[in-house]
């Protein structure tokens, strides 16, 4: 007697997938209040630290500058997570004064001599991107160099005030640990108390070495150079043409530019930075009309615009840049510039740094967003054949689901241009990702119990064969899918596996 299943109960035909799929993948009411509310409570601790830190901050250094740079480097650490772990506290605390002192330092530079200070800048981001070529260690120290530039391009340069309790050349220092200590303490207490989900410390394995040459360089040095690239047109063109302004230029050039995940990526986050840029600068036009220039009624709104970007971001790109556009914005009311009468010049300007990001990206080394999303779904797809690998004994889901992130980061932009093209292009990456992250469920289940069916494997294995040829990738992740839900299926079901007699 033999153990026989009836595939009849847990199969499904083929022509059915994409139709299970795209039911699977369907936004619920459940999931986005789950996120918006994991987001709430993650911007609500971020910003207490922020407050807080401002607060201390202008008690012994008071002055706009001081302030800004509290709230930013509460925003910058919370958002690098380098407080959650022993080693990332001791990172930053070495790394954040120095990213306090060099801000202040570059832009005095930028302040007296323009040029020099512009070359720095580019040098400074090129390597901080550069570097991560030699895996995620230098990855890291690369974030943390980059640190104080975009520090830089989002607080203004203001001298600091005189009469403060501490002298002004440590202020940055004493900043910067203020910071370190109310991110990590209130985050420690909202994970401690339930508020906050206690992350886990994972450390990733190198990425294997891949050839580079001359003329076709790795992807971390083609983004490296096509952000010295955009920043340097950038710092010419804003300083040739429009003076005092440039900096609305340079940070939209970066903004679009950094995080630089292809072509299409590009793209899709210069129209997302207009269109939020846009808004959150009439916001600000209204907000300013009706409320004057009250200073602590300022304060309050670019406080609640910051908090509200935090809130909203996990709900797409466009809000973080109509909040975080609204805050700078109503900044410049206290460094004495109308908000009604920079207005055009203001839209004017992020529309050419945007155009300057876009140009860079699409002819200066262009990295395909195709190819990064087959490399990403390539790693997922590594990560779940170790998790299901029988001769594994660690076998666990977080770095399938950290993969899977990965890929998911990928898939608004695809997903934008599955919209605009799906009735005269045939093949969209956009339904790999849906097709990859319908899998999911099917597979932390498995993974979970500890199964490692032969079916599943083999749908892996043919999955990864896929990638080689485009239009293979879709089938044989569908197939996975089927694979990874029958499995699962019979693995939770066991009156789904009856006993016949041959």
């Amino acid at each position: 007697m033999r153990q026989h299943t009836k595939p009849s109960k847990i199969r499904m035909k083929h022509d059915d997938l994409p139709a299970v799929i795209a039911r699977k993948l369907a936004p619920s009411g459940s999931a986005r209040a789950g996120s918006l509310l994991r987001a709430l409570r993650e911007a609500c601790i971020t910003m207490l630290s922020a407050i807080a830190t401002l607060l201390i901050t202008m008690l012994i250094a008071p002055g706009i500058g001081a302030g800004v740079l509290a709230v930013v480097l509460c925003i910058s650490l919370s958002r690098s997570h380098l407080d959650r772990d022993r080693r990332g506290r001791i990172e930053a605390a070495i790394a954040l004064p120095l990213v306090g002192l060099v801000a202040v330092g570059i832009g005095s530079l930028l302040q007296h001599s323009r040029w020099l200070g512009a070359v720095v800048f580019v040098a400074g981001m090129f390597v901080s991107i550069w570097l991560r070529r030699f895996g995620p260690m230098a990855g890291r120290a690369g974030s943390l160099i980059a640190l104080p530039f975009v520090v830089l391009l989002t607080t203004p340069y203001i001298p600091a005030a005189p009469g403060g309790a501490i002298p002004a050349l440590i202020a940055p220092i004493v900043v910067a640990l203020l910071a370190l200590l109310w991110v990590s303490s209130l985050h420690a207490l909202a994970e401690r108390i339930g508020f906050l989900p206690t992350r886990p410390v994972r450390e990733n394995a190198p990425p294997a070495p891949r050839g580079e040459s001359l003329l076709r360089p790795i992807a971390s040095t083609r983004m490296a150079i096509q952000m010295a690239v955009a920043l340097t047109v950038s710092f010419i063109v804003g300083y040739v043409w429009f003076a005092d302004h440039w900096a609305w230029i340079v940070l939209t050039a970066f903004i679009v530019s950094s995080g630089n995940r292809g072509r299409l990526d590009v793209v899709y986050k210069s129209v997302l930075r207009v269109l939020g840029a846009a808004a959150g600068t009439f916001l600000a036009l209204a907000l300013s009309n009706n409320f004057g220039s009250h200073d602590t009624t300022t304060v309050v709104l670019i406080l609640v615009a910051v908090f509200l970007g935090l809130w909203l971001r996990p709900l797409g790109y466009a809000w973080w840049a109509l909040f975080v556009t609204l805050a700078l914005a109503l900044l410049q009311g206290f460094v004495g510039a109308s908000t009604a009468s920079i207005l055009g010049l203001r839209m004017e300007e992020i529309l050419i740094g945007a155009v300057i990001g876009v140009a860079a990206s699409w002819f200066v080394l262009p990295v395909r967003s195709s190819a990064v999303l087959r490399r990403r779904i390539a790693d997922a797809l590594a990560c779940l054949s170790d998790a299901l690998d029988p001769a594994n004994p660690l076998r666990a889901p977080e770095l399938f689901i950290a993969a899977l992130d990965a890929v998911e980061q990928l898939a608004p932009a695809f997903r934008a241009s599955r919209l605009l093209t799906k009735h005269f292009r045939r093949l969209q990456p956009a339904d790999w990702v849906d097709a990859l992250l319908a899998c999911r469920d099917p597979a932390i289940a498995l993974i979970e119990k500890k199964a490692t069916p032969v079916g599943a494997r083999r749908a892996v294995g043919a999955a990864r064969k896929s990638l080689r040829e485009p239009t293979e990738i879709l089938p044989a992740l569908r197939d996975l899918y089927g694979s990874l839900t029958a499995c699962a299926a019979l693995d939770a079901d066991p009156a789904s596996t009856q006993p016949t007699q041959d």
